[in-house]
């Protein structure tokens, strides 16, 4: 296991800012996650985890600590009672195992093509997009607890899953270090077209799409909201949507109605919990005054989906936090909603 120091981390990321890490080392087994701990308690240094740097912001100061690198790899497959299992290695590219589970001819995973970052990564957000989440699939997660330095299996139920949260970033935030996840997914399953952009894309198709037209689908779709990593797509510097869509009580959503209705707007919603709503908080940026391509000083919004902020070039964490905010503030002010930012941020 080699520690570096000083390591830069902005090109680490997708959305290219930050500072450097005065520790970082690179594991590729539970041993060396293990060593790795020790080695930050032996000089109390406080310690980051860093998968694929998709959903990610990382201060101008850098972190003073040690940042680990997840980069286990494998990807195993089995058969547990009628479902095909994949265990993944946390540092397995995740787009890469969607990829492979396609192939396979397995659904569960299949909407969720194209979203950058590793599989380690998945869990922690629940991540999810055009109608799937990880918690639907996920059987298991591998991780090793710094509590008592000891490797645990989490079951499903245990890392309670909710929209973008799990005990991972809440309730246990920087206990677990996430090893492997095991994925459980459907053989010779048919895809799930479900979400509004995919019934357009197959409108008028008369044959149920395969699996593998699905991802095909979900990827030109991201790749035209400038959410698929392409090089040299100025778009593409981001951390993805950078914002949560809200989810509010039946009363916040006739407030909302209200104030849509004075600008003689509608507000577009879709059934989220039981008795809430979830709203678009595209909707709520792009009518803040914050169009798609529009740009201050080095950041801006990307030219093809309101919720992504952009690295035009040169951009500090400064910066992205600036816009944020400013964002969040003119949010607030017009529509009375505060939003929640989504990636994780660190050293601030």
């Amino acid at each position: 296991m080699l520690i570096q120091e000083n390591v830069p981390l902005a090109p680490l990321t997708t959305i290219e800012v930050g500072g450097p890490a005065r520790y970082f080392v690179e594991v590729r087994t539970p041993a060396d996650v293990a060593e790795a701990v020790t080695f930050s308690r032996s000089r109390n240094l406080a310690l980051s985890i860093l998968g694929g740097g998709s959903n990610l912001v990382i201060s101008d100061r850098g972190w003073p600590g040690l940042v680990l690198k997840l980069a286990i790899p494998g990807i195993e497959q089995r058969t547990d009672n009628g479902k095909a299992i994949f265990d993944v290695g946390a540092g397995e590219a995740w787009d890469m195992f969607v990829a492979r589970a396609v192939a396979a001819g397995c659904a569960g995973v299949e909407c969720l093509s194209g979203i950058p970052g590793s599989v380690g990564g998945t869990p922690v957000q629940n991540v999810g997009a055009y109608g799937q989440e990880v918690a639907e699939t996920i059987d298991s997660v591998l991780a090793f607890d710094t509590r008592d330095n000891q490797i645990r299996e989490l079951c499903s139920d245990a890392c309670s899953f909710s929209y973008r949260t799990s005990i991972f970033n809440t309730s246990e935030r920087g206990r677990f270090i996430i090893l492997r996840v095991a994925y459980s997914l459907i053989p010779g399953g048919d895809p799930r077209v479900a979400y509004a952009d995919l019934k357009r894309y197959f409108a008028g198709w008369s044959a149920i799409p395969t699996l593998a037209e699905t991802r095909d689908a979900v990827r030109s779709i991201r790749a035209s909201k400038g959410m698929l990593i392409s090089p040299g797509d100025d778009d593409c510097r981001s951390a993805g949507s950078f914002f949560k869509n809200p989810i509010i009580s039946p009363e916040q959503y006739q407030e909302l109605s209200a104030r849509a209705t004075a600008r003689k707007l509608t507000i577009p919603s879709y059934p989220a919990l039981e008795q809430q709503k979830k709203v678009s908080a595209a909707f709520l940026v792009e009518h803040s005054g914050f169009a798609k391509g529009f740009s201050h000083g080095h950041v801006g919004i990307s030219r093809k989906h309101a919720l992504a902020i952009v690295n035009r070039g040169e951009a500090t964490a400064s910066d992205v936090i600036a816009l944020q905010e400013e964002i969040q503030q003119r949010v607030e002010d017009l529509w009375g909603i505060r939003l929640e930012p989504e990636p994780v941020f660190v050293g601030f």
